[in-house]
């Protein structure tokens, strides 16, 4: 009996088999399509060796849901259907999943999804390279207890280093770079408890300025120029306004006078006009406090984007013939979906898309390890059965008539789990018209009603390309990302 089922079901597998094999799916292009990404798929071989350099993107708040909306987004732009389309990070052959909670938090913070990252040690919610030890905004508990990372120990081997972000160069991901703080909100001396400053905790930006692993920082830009300058200095932009420090320091001209050859700049021209040679040192704040959302930036072009400061960064850090090793956070889709606005949260992942792809195209995978991921994901969901080709940020329809709820109304595609969005609870959902859905300023309705929409505790994506990029397999902690960077970087090898 078991010869008889084992032959009957070697010849259903056969004849199976051979029906997949008919003329009319050999030309389907959904078939050949498939194909082909196979034997692209065989030829993929992983990269062994040492990584001279690293990049490490980091897509603040960008969930796997972001990503999906965005590639259709930007193939809607190109007047396709946009499902079919693919995003540049999306190339990347390797790929995992990241389990981004914190030691206290089943929905996590930047602050402690990027300590992860740089450091290799997961920690609380809201601290900046330091453990689990530590009690958030107790400066006594910090001594002894800070993290090395993936920048103070590739100082320490000579390689150059650098942070460019679109938020705040003080704001939680991009200060893991290069500071160790038991809150992150402590950007300037003004935002720290007196009892703090008094034990010997330092604020964000001055540890910017006073980093000495190895050379420094040889580029840093994103925004935030008002942590760097005193409450009663005018900002270089905007004279109306002023900076946030209280003590008196004016931390730019401080960079100033310990790097006689650094280039301080604060505007696209600025930007435009820095020289590059293996001097080059720049410090970039192009916003008292973030950089524009790219939506925004496009219009005026007052500022560099993602894309422009990534190409910068890697000309001048490639200077460095031990190598170096980059952040590059898009700080500002984070922002976008917080403010439950999904048109600049998908603008601002394109833009991010860009840099990446700068990147690749400045790099060699053979000597370069490029990781794209994010540190943590945003409650933004798609669903309500749209047909193919639907606009992403539009009204849900289906047959070419707008889906409706069980109210009669209608209702977007992309909505959120809580946020600003949210209706009154105690009236029916109202609908909404596909002109109001499609504006840049339109916010998606929500569940839950908050003055900000929440993180979610959702797993993020892991791209990977480079020198032992293929150790990015399955679901990992998140803190797994700087191990596989110090395998191919060789940092805390003597």
């Amino acid at each position: 009996m078991k010869t008889t089922f084992s032959l009957s079901l070697i010849a259903t597998t056969l004849i199976a088999s051979s029906a997949l094999a008919t003329p009319s799916q050999q030309g389907d292009v959904w078939y050949t399509d498939a194909k082909a990404a196979l034997e692209n798929a065989k030829k993929q071989k992983p990269i062994e060796g040492k990584a001279k350099n690293v990049i490490l993107f980091i897509g603040d708040g960008m969930s796997v849901g972001t990503i999906t909306a965005a590639r259709i987004y930007a193939g809607q732009l190109q007047g396709k259907t946009g499902e079919e389309n693919s995003l540049t990070l999306e190339s990347l052959p390797n790929v995992a999943l990241s389990k981004t909670y914190n030691t206290d938090m089943q929905t996590p913070d930047s602050a402690g999804t990027a300590t992860a990252m740089v450091s290799g040690v997961k920690t609380k919610a809201g601290v900046i390279n330091i453990n689990d030890n530590v009690r958030r905004g107790f400066c006594d508990t910090v001594a002894g207890n800070e993290l090395d990372t993936i920048f103070s120990l590739a100082g320490e081997k000579g390689k150059a280093l650098g942070v460019v972000s679109t938020a705040r160069i003080t704001h939680a991901t991009p200060a893991t770079a290069y500071a160790h703080s038991a809150d992150r909100n402590w950007e300037n001396d003004a935002a720290m408890p007196n009892i703090a400053k008094n034990t010997g905790c330092k604020d964000i930006a001055s540890q910017l300025i006073s980093f000495e692993s190895g050379d420094g920082f040889k580029v840093a830009m994103g925004g935030g120029r008002r942590e760097f300058i005193p409450a009663d200095a005018k900002d270089p932009e905007y004279p109306d306004k002023g900076g946030k420090r209280k003590d008196g320091r004016n931390l730019i001209e401080e960079w100033q006078a310990k790097y006689s050859d650094g280039q301080f700049v604060y505007d696209f021209d600025g930007f435009d006009n820095i020289k590059v040679n293996d001097k080059t040192r720049v410090l970039g704040l192009f916003e008292p406090s973030h950089m524009q959302y790219e939506a925004d930036r496009k219009v005026e072009n007052k500022e560099p984007s993602l894309a422009q400061m990534t190409d910068k960064a890697i000309d001048i850090l490639s200077q460095d013939k031990d190598g170096y090793v980059l952040m590059v956070e898009a700080g500002r889709i984070d922002h976008a979906h917080h403010a439950g606005n999904a048109a600049r949260a998908l603008e601002d992942t394109l833009a991010y898309d860009e840099a990446i792809k700068v990147a690749l195209e400045k790099t060699d995978p053979k000597e370069t390890l490029v990781i794209v991921t994010a540190d943590h994901a945003h409650t933004m969901v798609m669903n309500g059965y749209a047909q193919r080709g639907n606009p992403i940020l539009g009204l849900s329809k289906q047959k070419d008539k707008f889906n409706e709820d069980t109210n009669g109304n209608t209702y977007t595609t992309i909505v959120y789990g809580n946020g600003p969005g949210a209706v009154n609870d105690k009236a029916p959902r109202p609908a909404v018209t596909q002109d109001e859905a499609l504006k840049l300023d339109y916010l998606q309705q929500s569940l839950i009603s908050l003055g900000s929409e929440t993180h979610s505790g959702e797993d993020v994506a892991i791209f990977a390309q480079g020198p032992q990029a293929w150790l990015f397999q399955g679901a990992v902690e998140q803190n797994y990302i700087f191990h596989v960077i110090d395998d191919a970087a060789g940092l805390t090898k003597k």
